[in-house]
């Protein structure tokens, strides 16, 4: 190395010679996966703990986990350390689509489509009333000044844009706590499907009222609301095609890989992540593409591709979603902490938390109501009442009041937080005994015998054949499904499918069966033999 020094007009250069060095760190090249792979690590602890302490055990694996998210959050607090935790992009780009896809290709599809006509109705409608009640009712209280002179000038469109993303019913938080309690199968597709496609439509709402915040209460012409309502329907029917388009290209791609095997597993994945980014590119739902593929791929995939790819598909999967849904109420628990942005207002937590609880309980009872009126199995008073509980915020409301760029945004930020907080541990923590008291049907086995499949066939057999008779078309998800079925015969699976097989159903109960009667063969063969 060479420097220069000037001593009485005369400039003298030296040369110092630079060692080589031994050790040096370069922690910015590897800071973000360093980071990442470590917050996997302790989301894993954490899990770990809980399945260990019998006293978490009492608590929904949920609240455990923003519990030690916040005594986290104090130590990185208290010793001044900047950590890279939740944003708004790793939520919906990396920890979501893990989860809506496990939840997408392993969603049971009888039972969705045969209540999707009040999952719709729920999480369409419901979330459209929820949004326009909840901000209304707190706009309300905020011109009579019940929140005190500073908020008494309130935006209305602000106080929509925030009800947009309080009224979203989050799939995570539902997952963690509907997993636990183990309700009947048709409550729980309801309640699930719901939370799953109402994050659809709230995001879609949410971006749709930030356009119209933007531009101003005075700027917005009836042109521009017809604008809004249509661009709702291209941003959700848009997410649910490119989905479903993604679908069927996994599937014709898994026809030709019998002999690369290897990368079945890896090609479901990836095209099911891929659907969900697409869908980002354009601005559509991410959340109901990935939703759709999942759900359409499976349907040929796991016909296509070996006993051992699908096995890894499933515990890939399910890994996957396990370990993001931790870290998200993980994240949410350190990031109460140590993001200092808060602006407390006890009446508007308040007003909040009351107008959604009881929006919740008006929009379930109204629509519900609704909805008996066509319904042959009716959604009795019992199960409204787990409906209305199943109204829990979460990781979504949260990411999406962190993207605001609204005055009020700090304000909105402390409420979603205590928003969020008082669903999981209060709602989370008292559904469990509130199912026992009641005595809400429970399932009582996950796996389907060759007796129910035969005979849930010959039903629907004989009421179509009825149906047909009479000339009574009531039951459209059934007609629906035959027309889907006879499609599937003549022409999807000639194309998708490597091999063809009639009534592949009967195939599948019938290999599950052997796999478990085998594995019981084992087990007591082993006990015999010691």
């Amino acid at each position: 190395r060479m420097s220069e020094t000037t001593v009485t007009g005369v400039t003298e250069t030296t040369t110092e010679h630079e060692y080589f060095q031994i050790f040096h760190e370069e922690w910015s090249r590897v800071e973000l996966p360093y980071v990442f792979f470590t917050w996997m690590l302790v989301t894993t602890f954490s899990k770990m703990g809980y399945n260990y302490i019998p006293l978490a055990k009492k608590l929904p694996e949920s609240s455990v986990m923003i519990l030690i998210g916040l005594l986290i959050g104090v130590f990185v607090f208290l010793v001044n350390l900047k950590v890279v935790t939740l944003t708004p992009d790793i939520f919906f780009l990396i920890l979501l689509p893990p989860i809506i896809m496990e939840a997408g290709y392993f969603m049971p599809n009888r039972l969705f489509f045969d209540q999707l006509g009040t999952i719709l109705l729920m999480a369409v409608v419901g979330t459209i009333f929820n949004m326009f009640t909840i901000g209304f009712s707190l706009y309300g209280l905020g011109q009579a000044g019940f929140y005190g002179e500073e908020l008494k000038k309130i935006e209305y469109l602000e106080v929509l844009l925030f009800g947009s993303l309080i009224a979203a019913v989050d799939p995570v938080a539902v997952l963690a706590v509907f997993e636990e309690i183990q309700v009947d199968e048709v409550l729980n597709i309801i309640v699930f499907g719901e939370s799953l496609l109402n994050d659809g439509v709230a995001v879609v709402l949410y971006h749709m009222f930030e356009s119209f915040e933007q531009m101003g209460s005075a700027s917005i012409t009836g042109t521009d609301v017809v604008y809004g309502l249509i661009s709702f329907l291209v941003v959700a029917g848009g997410g649910t095609l490119i989905g479903i388009v993604w679908g069927y290209i996994c599937a014709i791609t898994t026809k030709f890989l019998k002999p690369i095997y290897l990368l079945e597993s890896l090609v479901v994945i990836s095209m099911a992540y891929l659907s969900y980014l697409t869908a980002e590119i354009f601005h559509m739902s991410g959340i109901l593409a990935i939703t759709f593929c999942g759900i359409t791929m499976k349907n040929y995939t796991e016909k296509n591709i070996s006993e051992k790819s699908s096995t890894t598909v499933r515990i890939g999967m399910h890994l996957l979603a396990n370990v993001a849904e931790m870290t998200i109420f993980l994240f949410l628990g350190i990031v109460t902490v140590i993001n200092t942005e808060h602006y407390w207002n006890s009446y508007f937590v308040i007003a909040t938390i009351v107008c959604c609880v009881f929006w919740r309980v008006m929009g379930v009872l109204i629509l519900s109501k609704l909805t008996n009126m066509i319904r042959i199995k009716k959604i009795n008073n019992i199960e409204q009442i787990i409906m209305m509980y199943g109204g829990l915020r979460g990781g979504v409301a949260f990411a999406l009041v962190l993207s605001l760029e609204s005055p009020n945004k700090y304000l909105f930020v402390t409420t979603t937080i205590a928003m969020v907080y008082f669903t999981v541990f209060f709602q989370g923590i008292t559904i469990k005994p509130l199912v026992r008291l009641l005595k809400v049907k429970t399932r009582s086995s996950t796996s389907t015998t060759m007796g129910e499949r035969v005979t849930s066939r010959l039903m629907d057999l004989a009421k179509k054949g009825v149906g047909d008779i009479l000339g009574e078309k009531s039951e459209i998800p059934l007609r629906v499904r035959h027309a889907y079925k006879a499609l599937e015969e003549d022409y999807l699976n000639k194309v998708f499918l490597r091999e063809e097989k009639k009534e592949p159903k009967f195939y599948e109960t019938y290999d599950n069966l052997l796999r478990v009667d085998a594995l019981k063969s084992i087990g007591q063969h082993e006990s015999g033999g010691h």
